[in-house]
């Protein structure tokens, strides 16, 4: 199966999502060309030193939806490798909010794409923002 059609059979229930969807407590909800929208939500194994939920939570869940939008781009024969991930951080993360993370890719070339990425509540509110290139390789 191409990238898109493992998503589309993730989301279908067809096809075991990774098991990085059940430590980053992550849902996939849809998925076009270039495109994916997730729901995510922090548990108390995310937390650092001071209670909050940890910085890495958000660059995981970015790194995810970046390489899940680039990925539905992407032949049988063809993989990728994250090789720049930037993310900025807006508001603190709660335990347990329930949030949607949004993946698309910005650009893509023969050896190159670029995917941007966010993290949202129900009304749009900016909790992180992201983005990362994805060097092209063949399997």
């Amino acid at each position: 199966m191409n990238g898109i059609e493992q998503l589309k059979a993730m989301l279908a229930g067809e096809f075991p999502p990774p098991s990085m969807a059940k430590t980053m407590s992550s849902e996939l909800i849809d998925v076009e060309e270039g495109f994916v929208r997730f729901i995510v939500k922090a548990d108390d194994r995310l937390l650092n030193l001071m209670g909050g939920v940890h910085g890495g939570f958000s660059a995981t869940v970015i790194d995810t939806i970046t390489g899940c939008a680039v990925s539905t781009l992407l032949d049988e024969e063809t993989a990728f490798a994250t090789t720049d991930l930037n993310v900025k951080m807006i508001r603190p993360i709660q335990v347990g909010q329930e949030l949607i993370a949004e993946g698309r890719v910005i650009n893509r070339s023969r050896r190159l794409a670029v995917a941007d990425g966010k993290i949202i509540d129900e009304n749009g509110k900016i909790f992180a923002i992201g983005s990362a290139s994805c060097m092209i390789l063949s399997k």
